[in-house]
């Protein structure tokens, strides 16, 4: 049985849980691809299907409407794919579980994936109805937008006549996202000399952050839990050596758990462990407003010969730990509240001989993007390591005349008899992409609300998700 059979609209959650019910998370979207390549076949409509499994869907004009300009619907049917720590399900092979309180839709021990299912349901309920009005559309369903928008970035947009996009890729209802920033992941790699001696472990885990989206929530005083874990390395850099490092699971997410596992000499197993105890209360005192919970657990192993970095080499890694920027870094001085530079230490990594430190850095102005990037460079090559660049992509600039943005705006009026916010944001948004691919582009990006995205607690709302169909629908309308 259906856990979302009688929701309104009856459409859109009818195809958000087939969606639900497909593995689609970053790196594995062959399969959600081919369900909407088989969507399109089954109704006779064109389609395309790229080698990146990007997918785009037309439909002509409905009656009196066939010669209007067409409208590109765009949305990324890929999605973070994040468990709780006792949850068996394998998010590679399984869907997910999907669960009603209230309002409020969410799933069993993961994150929904209402960023960016939803839109995808969206598009599929418009290509579905044969009813509505609406000009010749172009629905455009990317893959990869969670690790760099690396589905938009390859796209061949020279097939689309559209020049008005809508996005469906927002999670605040009644705000019209109108500009944002670009961004790049950044690797910083240590190579590390391995030692052996006969030695204790010491496992430090942090757990229990409240994460969240690193361009959304960066400006909300959230601790990173990799961020905490190099300043309590720090704390005993000199009593310690490190066997391995990993937090965090999404350059775009902000850690919500860190484990270091270290080698330390018998005699100074309790100094270290208090001194780690004490630096990480003094952190969570720092953050009681924001961190309410965070938790630690400190595990001590017998000693044994033990493999692990040098002295040298463990100093490298946890300095560029602690002294590498992190977070916000410049507001916007012409839009209040808007953050204009940042960047967020994603994930620590380490494989045999190695640690990655891996980030997301964002700006709405691309001279403050490249100052950053250099700092991070400098300060890597400084302890010693290397930098690589990849998914780097442009920001989408505020457009003064913007005919989708108007009539838009007029259709959110005319249904709640209020004014939309409208404003850019500090996170990157697959229309920068389109936007360098389509000359005199004209894009808005809308959706409905959502609580708590890239997370296990992630949740939408019930009744946004129809007001926010309610608006689209009208729009595609009023588009003639």
């Amino acid at each position: 049985m259906r856990v979302l059979s009688g929701l309104e609209p009856e459409k859109v959650f009818y195809y958000f849980e087939e969606i639900c019910s497909i593995p689609h998370g970053s790196g594995n979207v062959e399969q959600i691809s081919n369900y909407l390549v088989d969507f399109a076949r089954k109704r006779k409509l064109r389609y395309r299907q790229d080698e990146m499994f990007n997918v785009i869907i037309w439909k002509d004009g409905s009656a009196g409407y066939e010669d209007s300009e067409p409208l590109i619907i765009e949305g990324h049917m890929d999605m973070v794919a994040v468990k709780t720590a006792n949850c068996a399900k394998d998010m590679e092979k399984e869907g997910l579980d999907l669960e009603v309180h209230g309002d409020m839709v969410s799933a069993t021990g993961t994150s929904l994936g209402g960023d960016d299912g939803i839109a995808v349901a969206y598009g599929l309920a418009i290509l579905d109805d044969d009813e509505m009005a609406h000009p010749p559309l172009e629905a455009v369903f990317t893959v990869d937008e969670e690790i760099g928008m690396l589905g938009a970035d390859y796209l061949d947009a020279s097939d689309l006549r559209g020049h008005r996009l809508l996005n469906l890729d927002s999670e605040d209802e009644g705000i019209f996202t109108v500009s944002c920033a670009g961004g790049v992941r950044v690797t910083s790699r240590f190579l590390c000399q391995m030692q052996q001696a006969n030695r204790a472990t010491l496992t430090i885990h942090i757990d229990d952050f409240r994460g969240g989206h690193s361009g959304v929530e960066i400006d909300k005083g959230r601790a990173n839990a990799n961020i905490v874990m190099g300043r309590l390395l720090y704390s005993v850099m000199d009593e310690i050596s490190l066997i391995r490092i990993n937090g965090g699971e999404k350059d775009n997410a902000i850690a919500m758990s860190c484990e270091a596992v270290t080698a330390v000499p018998s005699h100074k197993l309790d100094t270290v462990k208090q001194t780690v105890l004490d630096t990480f209360h003094t952190v969570a005192a720092e953050y009681e407003t924001t961190e309410p919970e965070p938790s630690i657990t400190i595990t001590i192993g017998k000693e044994e010969e033990q493999e692990f970095f040098s002295a040298e080499d463990t100093k490298r890694v946890v300095r560029a730990l602690f002294h590498m920027p992190d977070g916000v870094q410049k507001m916007n001085a012409d839009i209040q509240g808007l953050v204009q530079t940042s960047l967020n230490l994603g994930i620590l990594r380490t494989n045999k001989e190695c640690v990655e430190i891996i980030r997301s850095v964002r700006s709405s102005v691309e001279s403050e993007k490249m100052l950053l990037i250099e700092k991070i460079r400098d300060l890597t090559e400084l302890f010693g390591g290397s930098v690589e660049l990849f998914a780097d992509y442009p920001g989408w600039a505020y457009r003064a005349d913007s005919k989708i943005r108007d009539v838009m705006i007029e259709v959110y009026r005319k249904l709640y008899a209020e004014d939309p916010v409208v404003e850019g944001v500090h996170a990157g948004l697959e229309c920068g992409l389109f936007a360098s691919k389509i000359d005199d582009l004209d894009a808005i990006s809308v959706g409905p609300q959502m609580y708590d995205i890239h997370t296990v607690n992630e949740m939408l709302s019930i009744s946004s998700v129809k007001r926010t169909w309610e608006l689209i629908t009208e729009t595609l309308t009023a588009l003639k």
